[in-house]
């Protein structure tokens, strides 16, 4: 699927380019893809060029949503087909996402990069094989090939998710020449996917399921039996669960995937917001 290299605004980016044109200014210096880079826009009284393309000055955008360029108007980055699916600004540029409202972002007090990087250097991914199970927006991935990763093969069921990614600047590309091919992508669920692939394929896991209530499976005694078969010997597995209450659900599903994983053949402890484990 081909990526959107249009103009990707926030409300705060939209006021900011209306507000220089109306102090008198001629150009506008600022980032129009979420931080990713900055650059200059030309500004004209009704439209303002940038890279070579007229847009007009959008009004009414709301907070926490982002717009692309749809080649009439800035409609929202966001699909509906069964649940409706959005990318969202954060205060450090790289963004998160949504479904039904419900946002996927680990920490408020973090980017959703940075928290990436620190679960990532659990695995230590330099010159391994990593096989990350649900891709997400990538940033799992996207740390990997920053840290030398020699192949990391990502896999995620939702259609939508995969289309927010070829729209999300911070989103690797598995095409990118930064790439170098070690980022393999793949629409299809983990589930069934894991069990087509050979006995100890993979140095190092990272599992970043959706929570609980609606991917139970990914949390099963089964599951945790493919991972546990598909990773070599002394490979690591970082498995977010976040940080339920458990006085509000019922249950300890950290310390509930720490007794599965070890049952499973790993040796396993809390870290971070997940559990971080070896494979004995």
């Amino acid at each position: 699927m081909p990526h959107y290299s249009g103009p990707l605004l926030t409300r705060i980016a939209a006021e900011a380019l209306q507000a220089a044109r109306d102090a008198g200014a001629t150009a506008w210096n600022g980032s129009l893809d979420l931080d990713r880079s900055a650059g200059e826009a030309q500004l004209e009284a009704e439209a303002w060029l940038w890279r070579g393309q007229r847009y007009p000055y959008a009004a009414r955008l709301k907070d926490r949503t982002i717009y692309s360029w749809d080649g009439e108007a800035f409609a929202p980055v966001s699909r509906f087909s069964g649940s409706l699916i959005k990318l969202v600004p954060t205060r450090w540029g790289v963004p998160t996402f949504e479904i039904d409202g419900i946002k996927m972002l680990p920490s408020e007090n973090d980017s959703p990069l940075a928290d990436a990087r620190r679960k990532v250097a659990l695995i230590e991914p330099r010159g391994k094989t990593v096989l990350d199970t649900c891709a997400g927006l990538g940033y799992f991935a996207a740390c990997c090939l920053e840290a030398g990763v020699a192949g990391i093969d990502s896999f995620e069921k939702n259609a939508d998710v995969l289309w927010l990614r070829t729209v999300n600047p911070w989103s690797p590309d598995p095409d990118a020449p930064d790439a170098g091919g070690r980022l393999r992508l793949s629409h299809a669920d983990v589930l069934q996917a894991i069990t087509q692939r050979a006995d100890a394929s993979a140095d190092a896991v990272l599992h970043d399921p959706p929570r609980f209530g609606i991917a139970g499976e990914l949390y099963s005694q089964d599951f945790y039996a493919q991972l546990a078969r598909v990773l070599r010997r002394g490979g690591r597995l970082f498995h977010y669960t976040g940080s339920p209450n458990r006085l509000t659900s019922g249950r300890d599903v950290p310390r509930e995937v720490e007794k599965r994983l070890q049952k499973a053949g790993f040796k396993a402890e809390l870290a971070l917001d997940g559990v971080f484990a070896v494979r004995r």
